[in-house]
C-alpha cells in the first residue's frame, strides 16, 4: 500500500464541557498545561498540511466548540482546499451554529452517541441532559441540510445498546454510523476491565458483518476493530456471499483494519503527531519540524508500516495485510505497540499448523 496521510485529526482543544468515561485526553472545562494554541499558528500548521497534501482534517477536541475561532480555523482549511469536517458531541450546536457550519464549508460533521437513551448515554458522558443535547444537534443537522455521521463507544456497560442506537441513528437520519471498539487511553485506563470480551467482541463483528449486508439506507462501519477486515473476508467465503462493500464519504481512505501511521494520524493540542486518536506515543512535533518530515521519517510511523516485523499471532498472521491488529490496543494493553491484537481471538493457520507438526 502507498501511504500517504488522507485523514488527519486535529484537537484544537482539549477543553470539553462533558466529562466521558472513556475519554483519551482526559478532557474537562479546564485543561491545564495543554492551552488551546493561537489563531496564527491553527493557520500555519493547515499551511504545512496543505503544502503536502488534501487530507480529510478533522476539527476535534475535547470540544472543539468551545473555540470562538474554530469557524475562522474551518474557513481557511476550507479555502486552502482541505476538506474540512468538525467532531462534536452536539450539546453546544444551535441554529446559529448550523449557520456557521455551512459558511465555513465544513463537509461532515460527527457526533457522539453511545446510548439509545438518555440513561445510558448521559451515564457513558458523565452528564445529565447530554443525550438530549445529541439528539437536538442530529435533528438541527438534519433540518439544515448539514450531513453528519455517528460515532457510537461501546463497553460491557451499554454493548447491548449496540442494534438500538444503529436504528436510532437510522432515524436520525446520519448519513453513517460507526461502532467502536472502545480502546483504553487517557480517561479510558479507567475503565479497563469494562473492555467488551474477546468472545463477545468477535460476536458483535459476525452480527455487524450481517446488518451490513442488508444495510441500504445508512452507511456502517466498525472502527478501532480491525479484526472486523478478517471477519467480512471469512463469512464472505463461508456463505459465498458476493458482498461489495459501500465506499464511505470522507472516509480513511483504506481498506483495511489498522490505518494508524499508515493513512491517518491526529495532530494534537501540543502539537505532537500521533499515529491515530487512540495511540499515546508522538512521532514528532509540529512546532519543530513540518508534518511532511515526520510523516516520511519517523522510526514510529516506519515501524507501524513495517508488517513483517509485527510479534505473536499478528506476525503469523494469513490476514496481516488486511487486519493489522489495533496497534494503540495492542500498545495499551501490552505496552508494546508491535505486539499481537490483545481482543482478536483468531489463531492463524501458520500457528495452528506449527502446533500439529509438533504434536505429531
Amino acid at each position: 500500500m502507498e501511504f500517504e496521510p488522507k485523514w488527519i485529526a486535529w484537537e484544537i482543544t482539549r477543553r470539553c464541557n462533558l466529562k466521558c468515561v472513556h475519554c483519551r485526553s482526559s478532557s474537562g472545562l479546564e485543561a491545564k498545561g495543554h492551552p488551546d494554541f493561537t489563531l496564527a499558528e491553527a493557520k500555519r500548521v493547515l499551511d504545512d498540511i496543505a503544502s503536502y497534501g488534501k487530507p480529510v482534517v478533522v476539527l476535534s477536541g475535547g470540544e472543539p466548540l468551545l473555540r470562538a475561532d474554530v469557524f475562522e480555523i474551518a474557513q481557511y482549511g476550507t479555502d486552502l482546499g482541505l476538506r474540512m469536517c468538525l467532531a462534536t458531541n452536539g450539546t453546544l450546536v444551535t441554529q446559529e451554529i448550523c449557520g456557521k457550519i455551512k459558511a465555513a464549508g465544513i463537509r461532515m460533521v460527527s457526533l457522539s452517541l453511545d446510548g439509545a437513551s438518555a440513561a445510558v448515554h448521559d451515564n457513558f458522558r458523565n452528564q445529565p441532559g447530554a443525550f438530549a443535547g445529541t439528539i437536538n444537534a442530529a435533528k438541527l443537522f438534519k433540518e439544515n441540510g448539514i450531513s453528519f455521521l455517528i460515532n457510537s463507544s461501546f463497553t460491557k456497560r451499554n454493548q447491548e445498546e449496540i442494534p438500538k442506537i444503529y436504528h436510532l441513528a437510522k432515524e436520525l437520519g446520519a448519513t453513517a454510523w460507526y461502532m467502536f471498539m472502545i480502546v483504553p487511553t487517557g480517561r479510558g485506563e479507567d475503565i479497563m476491565d469494562e473492555l467488551i470480551a474477546p468472545e463477545d467482541y468477535e460476536k458483535l463483528l459476525v452480527w455487524h458483518y450481517e446488518m451490513e449486508k442488508g444495510e441500504k439506507d445508512i452507511l456502517v462501519r466498525p472502527t478501532c476493530a480491525p479484526n472486523y477486515y478478517r471477519v467480512v473476508l471469512q463469512q464472505a467465503k463461508a456463505q459465498g456471499d458476493d458482498f461489495e462493500r459501500r465506499t464511505l464519504q470522507f472516509s480513511t481512505g483504506g481498506a483495511k483494519g489498522c490505518l494508524a501511521g499508515q493513512l491517518i494520524s491526529l495532530i494534537d493540542v501540543d502539537g505532537n503527531v500521533l499515529p491515530c486518536s487512540y495511540f499515546p506515543l508522538a512521532a514528532g512535533n509540529i512546532r519543530e519540524k513540518s508534518f511532511k518530515e515526520i510523516w516520511e521519517h519517523s522510526e514510529l510511523f516506519h515501524d507501524l508500516r513495517n508488517f513483517k516485523a509485527y510479534k505473536g499471532r499478528c506476525g503469523s498472521c494469513e490476514y496481516v495485510n488486511v487486519c493489522g491488529g489495533c496497534r494503540a490496543r495492542a500498545y495499551a494493553v501490552s505496552g508494546d505497540y508491535m505486539a499481537e491484537e490483545p481482543y482478536c481471538t483468531y489463531v492463524p493457520k501458520k500457528m495452528k499448523n506449527e502446533k500439529l507438526r509438533v504434536k505429531s
